[in-house]
């Protein structure tokens, strides 16, 4: 069995926001030469996420208005006011954390003949939820 490693940087300048890594991912899978297998993709951090959806704006501005309402940016440190207890620790992050497990970690896509195999509409996303710095996501891909 062969494996390839690719880690991609990603530098969002706002809080948050979404990256279609679909043709960077499918560009890994083709360096790898990896014909039979299975490619993962996850965010190295724990404000950030890697999920499978279309590629459609309206759908990724309804998923920031949905995580917002979910776990909302502004809700302070108090927990008697709704507030983030992480948020004490001078963070002010405490929301991303939340969004992060709600949109998950990885992905796994199978590969076959060479290409992702995938099903209708689907591509890649990372989602950043405290941007404004590098984060880093893996692409480890193992097969024949």
């Amino acid at each position: 069995m062969k494996s390839h490693r690719q880690v991609l940087t990603l530098h969002l300048p706002e809080r948050t926001g979404f990256v279609n890594l679909t043709e960077q991912v499918a560009e890994a899978v083709r360096a790898s030469g990896i014909q039979e297998g299975l490619c993962l993709v996850n965010a190295m951090h724990i404000t950030a996420s890697v999920f499978i959806n279309d590629e459609e704006a309206g759908l990724k501005q309804d998923y920031l208005r949905w995580l917002e309402k979910l776990a909302p940016f502004n809700a302070g440190s108090d927990p008697l006011k709704g507030g983030y207890l992480h948020n004490r620790t001078g963070e002010d992050n405490g929301d991303a954390h939340h969004k992060r497990q709600i949109m998950g970690r990885e992905v796994v896509v199978a590969i076959t003949g060479g290409k992702l195999d995938f099903g209708p509409w689907e591509q890649i996303f990372y989602g950043e939820f405290d941007g404004r710095r590098d984060k880093r996501v893996l692409i480890k891909i193992l097969g024949e």
